[in-house]
C-alpha cells in the first residue's frame, strides 16, 4: 500500500509538452485546456465511460487504456481552527492537467460514435478536450 503524504511548497515545473503521442490505442483524447482533476470525479468517469462504450462495442472487442497518477494530495482544515494546528486530513488526491496532456486512449471504437464520446467525456470532465488520433 503507497503512503499518501501531506505535501507543502511544491517544485515549479518547467516547460510545457503540446505534442504528446499515443501509445498504446489509435485514438486519444487529449487536454487543450488546464485544470485540476479530483481522483473522484475521474474514476466515476472512467466508470460510466467503460459502461457507455460496452454498450458500443458489445463485447470486449475496444479496449481502454489510461496513464493518469494522481500525484497531489489535497489537505483541509477547519475554518475556526487558529494558526498552529497543522495542515489538517487528507480529503482527496488530485492531478493538475496541463495543455496536450493524453487522458485516455481507444481502441476499435466506431467512428460514428467518436464524438458522441467526445461530448460525453466533455461534459463530465469540465475541460475543454479534442480527439487525436494515431
Amino acid at each position: 500500500m503507497q503512503i499518501r503524504k501531506k505535501t507543502h511548497n511544491k517544485e515549479v515545473i518547467r516547460g510545457k509538452r503540446k505534442f504528446q503521442f499515443l501509445n498504446s490505442g489509435i485514438l486519444g483524447i487529449k487536454a487543450i485546456s488546464s485544470g485540476r482533476l479530483l481522483k473522484e470525479k475521474w474514476e466515476v468517469t472512467k466508470r460510466d465511460l467503460h459502461k457507455k462504450i460496452k454498450f458500443f462495442c458489445g463485447g470486449g472487442r475496444c479496449k481502454i487504456w489510461s496513464t493518469l497518477e494522481f500525484n497531489n494530495t489535497l489537505t483541509k482544515l477547519n475554518v475556526e481552527s487558529r494558526m498552529g494546528k497543522g495542515k489538517g486530513p487528507i480529503y482527496s488526491n488530485s492531478k493538475f492537467i496541463r495543455e496536450g496532456k493524453v487522458l485516455i486512449e481507444f481502441s476499435q471504437i466506431p467512428k460514428h460514435k467518436q464524438k458522441e464520446v467526445l461530448s460525453f467525456l466533455q461534459k463530465k470532465l469540465g475541460l475543454r478536450i479534442k480527439l487525436v488520433n494515431l
